[in-house]
């Protein structure tokens, strides 16, 4: 006798990540989940329905999910049968990216509002049920930006870290449960939200800062972000490909990254732990050596790193 689907929550479903992973897991060959597709606005929902097909309304179902929102958690979850949630995806996130000192406070509370308090409002909603059945998964779309700091990321870094840092330590009581945490961390990912972002931050005006910085920001970390995901950026099916198996692991891990070409970026933080090594080597390619920097990131998305690389 089959088992039963088990009923999958995923939030931000609107686009990229969260979008592609709804399809992929609707369209199981086994079909071994009931997913539960949610964004915010569901006047955003037509491309997700074209995309899930035949799925929709058989495997696939869309409802509306405020992450900021308790009521609208509550809401959605009294939508589902037993209000019982098997798996957990933590996708809904914005991001922030600019000098800080032309960043607002309200724009930096939104960054942490969406990223960090709306993953933990999602995770106290559905922990009794899990706890009470002594079963579930939590999987959480972090980011390399959890591991290591990024100039001009500051405040969506700093959502990320604290996102590893309380998954991390949830992580250790829930085993005593049954419950799985997972932390999925992609680098870049090339979808048509970044690339209007980046377009719209290279000609807003940052109010506040001095030239030397602004200039710093427009020419050389934008033209070296936009080189970034241009040969490392992955797309947002390749990482839901990754997200699937983790959700169907047996065993799931506590960190999966999904892209092996940018392990040499991350690899300097790891081979000196106090840090000074991956920031003097970051702050020396972008503010002295932009053209080896471009070149470092050519030679990346080249086969010979596709393999993962580990320091020894």
């Amino acid at each position: 006798m089959a088992d039963a689907p088990r009923t999958v929550l995923i939030s931000g479903c609107s686009s990229g990540i969260g979008l592609e992973l709804a399809v992929q897991l609707a369209h199981d060959p086994r079909q071994r989940y009931q997913v539960v597709a949610t964004m915010r606005d569901l006047g955003k929902k037509g491309t997700l329905e074209a995309a899930a097909g035949e799925a929709l309304g058989q495997t696939l179902t869309v409802a509306q999910l405020d992450v900021c929102s308790d009521e609208s958690v509550a809401q959605c979850l009294s939508c589902i049968q037993g209000g019982e949630v098997d798996v957990l995806v933590n996708n809904a996130g914005v991001g922030l990216v600019g000098p800080l000192e032309g960043l607002s406070l309200a724009a930096m509370q939104n960054v942490f509002d969406t990223n960090f308090f709306g993953a933990v409002r999602l995770v106290k909603a559905v922990l009794p049920s899990m706890k009470r059945r002594r079963q579930g998964h939590i999987v959480v779309v972090s980011s390399v930006m959890g591991l290591q700091g990024v100039v001009f990321n500051e405040v969506y870094a700093a959502s990320k870290f604290a996102m590893e840092g309380f998954f991390e330590s949830l992580a250790v009581q829930l085993l005593q449960f049954n419950i799985f945490i997972s932390l999925v961390e992609p680098g870049p990912v090339v979808t048509e939200f970044e690339g209007k972002l980046l377009e719209q931050v290279s000609t807003a005006e940052f109010p506040g800062t001095d030239p030397d910085t602004l200039s710093y920001f427009r020419d050389l970390y934008l033209p070296a972000s936009r080189e970034l995901f241009h040969n490392v950026g992955q797309s947002p099916q390749d990482v839901a490909k990754v997200i699937v198996k983790v959700i169907g692991s047996a065993r799931p891990p506590l960190r999966r990254r999904t892209n092996t070409r940018y392990t040499p970026l991350i690899a300097l933080k790891a081979m000196d732990p106090s840090g000074s090594l991956y920031v003097r080597t970051s702050h020396c390619l972008l503010f002295r050596w932009p053209r080896l920097l471009n070149l470092g990131l050519r030679c990346l998305a080249c086969s010979c790193f596709r393999t993962p690389v580990w320091p020894r």
